[in-house]
Formats: structure tokens, C-alpha cells, sequence
């Protein structure tokens, strides 16, 4: 797994969200954008942690950031999850992987013995110009804004 580091530059990209439109990094020029990289939409972890992130919106819009949420679902479950829980960002479903392994944030992992593939949860915090700011890879899903801000 080669994960991106404070420093980097983010490589471009695109995928669609929820509702089936294209979101490309450019689109946040000049932005500071946090990307959160979740396992698995409407999983009891994931819904914590989108829901937090959810109810300090306002806060992390008034900070200048924009949110991303990307998972490996399909744009049909990222938009149940959206509606489900009324998140005020887009939900990239990023089904082939592409900006999962752009960020390396998809490889080995281990549960109850398991070991397997899968999303790690992460986040970037990208400044206006595509570089990381900062990357959280110990997300409290319970109180992750107070870990951005």
C-alpha cells in the first residue's frame, strides 16, 4: 500500500457520486477539501463517522472546507446512505478502485483472524493547490471533525 503523504500532490481524478455526476479533484481548485475514505456505506462505523462529519458541517464549511465521502459502493448504495442520512456532501462511488489506489488507501487488512483486502479508513486534508495538508489514519469515527479541526 502506498499511501499519499503530507506533501504530496494529488494525482488527478474523477468518479461519480450518488447521483450519477462526475467530480473531479479540479473542481476544488483554490479549496481546502477533505477526502474520508470509509469501508462500507451504511455500516454502523461508517454511519458514525459520516454523521459526525455531517452534524459539524457547518463548522468545517466555515473553516473553508469541502467534503468529499468515497467508498468502493455502488452509486446506488451511496445514495440510499445519502438519503438515509441526509449528508449535505457528495458520496463518490469509486467502484474500480481507481481513487481508492490513487490515495493507497485499498490493501491488506485483518479482521478476527481474517485477513483480506479492503478500504482502510482514512482521510486526506488537501490545501487549494492539490497537496496534502495533513492525513488522518486514525479516524475516532465517533469525533472525527474534532480530529480535521
Amino acid at each position: 500500500m502506498n499511501t499519499l503523504k503530507v506533501g504530496d500532490k494529488v494525482p488527478a481524478f474523477s468518479a461519480k457520486d450518488e447521483n450519477g455526476n462526475i467530480i473531479k479533484l479540479s473542481d476544488y481548485k483554490g479549496k481546502k477539501l477533505i477526502v474520508f475514505f470509509y469501508p462500507k456505506a451504511s455500516t454502523p462505523g461508517c454511519t458514525a463517522e459520516a454523521c459526525n462529519l455531517r452534524d459539524n458541517y457547518t463548522e468545517l464549511k466555515a473553516q473553508g472546507y469541502e467534503l468529499l465521502g468515497v467508498s468502493a459502493d455502488s452509486q446506488k448504495r451511496q445514495l440510499n446512505f445519502k438519503n438515509k442520512y441526509q449528508f449535505p456532501f457528495p458520496l463518490l462511488a469509486d467502484e474500480d478502485h481507481t481513487i481508492l489506489n490513487i490515495f493507497g488507501v485499498w490493501g491488506p487488512k485483518q479482521f478476527m483472524g481474517k485477513k483480506y483486502d479492503g478500504i482502510h479508513r482514512m482521510t486526506f486534508v488537501i490545501d487549494g493547490d492539490g497537496v496534502v495538508e495533513k492525513v488522518i489514519d486514525k479516524v475516532k469515527t465517533k469525533d472525527h471533525a474534532a480530529q480535521i479541526l
